[in-house]
């Protein structure tokens, strides 16, 4: 099922099966929320929860790689992008299965009694530095407001067994957040670095984080081939959503 060319809108994004306005959020649509959220596993799980959702996104490609059975809580600290979240969500085909909420993610999990198969988040990945043009974007891109340890405790609480942890950051901050989680009890599971093209550094990590040992699987994958265009890898992993793939 593919939107009509009709509700290709300048106020967002429009993907295969659904639309996501980011025209109130202060991070839009991008890269890497699109990797982590067409990368992150989701065999056998049930229950999915998305920190830091913003235009509700990566809860929605979830939803879109998942049955009908699944539900997603989607949890966004700023209010207009909580509200442009849910109305994604509401728009979307999956509008019975997400579930948006303004929240503070640390005071909401200190409320939970369920467990997550799978938890996601594209947090911010900077520590506080020069100030950003509106303090939205400040929130969304510095650890101020969630910082990765009390971002790695809070999941730690609410993780199932045999689930899933899963982020996506700056290659750098990415070991340094490797040990916080090991120090507090998680596993390293999955791990994929990112470059845009053969010949870069890798510049982006996703990492699947369990509460239960295991080994560990890393890979490496490149966005563009030496002619610019997405490579192979990169189109397999996202095809599903792209319209123009």
């Amino acid at each position: 099922m593919s939107l009509p060319k009709a509700q290709l809108r300048r106020d967002g994004f429009t993907f295969k099966q659904f639309f996501v306005a980011h025209d109130r959020c202060a991070m839009k649509v991008g890269t890497d929320g699109i990797l982590l959220g067409a990368w992150s596993p989701v065999a056998g799980v049930k229950r999915i929860l998305d920190i830091g959702s913003g235009s509700g996104l990566v809860a929605l490609m979830l939803a879109q790689r998942t049955d009908q059975h699944v539900t997603i809580d989607a949890i966004e600290l700023d209010a207009p992008a909580a509200i442009q979240a849910a109305e994604n969500a509401s728009e979307s085909p999956w509008a019975d299965r997400v579930q948006v909420e303004c929240a503070d993610i640390l005071v909401w999990a200190a409320e939970q009694t369920a467990r997550y198969d799978l938890i996601v988040s594209n947090p911010p990945y900077y520590e506080p530095g020069i100030e950003c043009a509106t303090p939205q974007r400040d929130q969304a891109r510095y650890t101020g407001s969630l910082g990765h340890e009390a971002l790695l405790t809070c999941a730690a609480n609410l993780i199932s067994e045999e689930g899933f942890f899963c982020v996506v950051l700056p290659e750098a901050t990415g070991n340094t957040f490797i040990e916080k989680a090991v120090s507090i009890g998680w596993n390293l599971r999955l791990r994929t670095d990112i470059a845009d093209t053969e010949g870069r550094t890798p510049h982006r990590v996703l990492l699947a984080l369990s509460p239960k040992e295991g080994e560990c699987f890393s890979d490496r994958m490149v966005i563009r081939g030496p002619d610019q265009r997405y490579s192979e890898d990169y189109t397999a992993l996202t095809q599903a959503f792209y319209l123009f793939m």
